[in-house]
């Protein structure tokens, strides 16, 4: 295990079961870990390549309270990157996602579009791809390179 910190985005969801379907045919997650709570999905672990997020049920619990109601006001967004936009564009609108900003190229050099899921949640994928060289992560980390 590396001491490198590691950011995995968290998503509650009205209907977890439903959207963990969804998310597999939209944009192409698979399951890693599945833990249910009769229908629902109490944690789920979804990937997509090395990457992945975790979702669950919305719930009036403790955390539930902190993240806040599925139906408030959010600033939240997800980005992908992706080696094809378009074919990444073509499976989420088969999918039903709903396209807000619709597949474009940008200044910054990326292929890109924007979404939202049946829950309203905001999804960005694009060929902008950041990178974080070995070097940086070690002074970011404190750690003296060898």
């Amino acid at each position: 295990m590396t001491d490198a910190p590691c950011i995995f985005p968290t998503l509650r969801f009205r209907d977890s079961g439903r959207m963990l379907d969804w998310l597999k045919k939209a944009f192409g997650f698979n399951e890693h870990a599945v833990y249910r709570d009769g229908d629902a999905i109490a944690h789920a672990e979804l990937h997509l390549g090395s990457s992945i997020i975790m979702i669950g049920q919305a719930k009036d619990d403790e955390y539930g309270r902190l993240v806040g109601n599925p139906d408030s006001r959010r600033t939240d967004a997800i980005y992908i990157a992706v080696a094809d936009a378009d074919a990444a564009h073509a499976r989420a609108k088969k999918a039903g996602a709903v396209i807000v900003q619709p597949l474009r190229d940008t200044d910054h050099n990326s292929r890109e579009f924007t979404c939202r899921d049946p829950e309203g949640n905001l999804w960005a994928f694009g060929t902008y791809w950041p990178i974080v060289e070995p070097e940086m992560s070690d002074r970011a980390s404190g750690r003296a390179r060898a």
